[in-house]
């Protein structure tokens, strides 16, 4: 591996280990739709990877937006 490629790769922990949780958990979140829209196609199944965003985030606007459980 030339220390150029070393280099990128070593930059790339060091600015994911600076992140926040919470910036990670964004990123990792983002990340889902490609996966699957590349999964399915290749399974030949494919679907809209910008229907499988609108989706995900249909989905976090309403755990955003719902009542905590109750403690008991």
């Amino acid at each position: 591996m030339s220390e150029r490629n070393t280099k990128g790769w070593r930059e790339a922990i060091r600015a994911w280990r600076r992140m926040t949780p919470e910036e990670r958990y964004r990123r990792h979140l983002e990340s889902i739709p490609r996966s699957v829209a590349n999964s399915m196609a290749i399974e030949g199944e494919p679907v809209d990877e910008q229907w499988l965003r609108e989706r995900l985030a249909d989905q976090l606007r309403q755990r955003a937006t719902s009542k905590p459980p109750q403690a008991s």
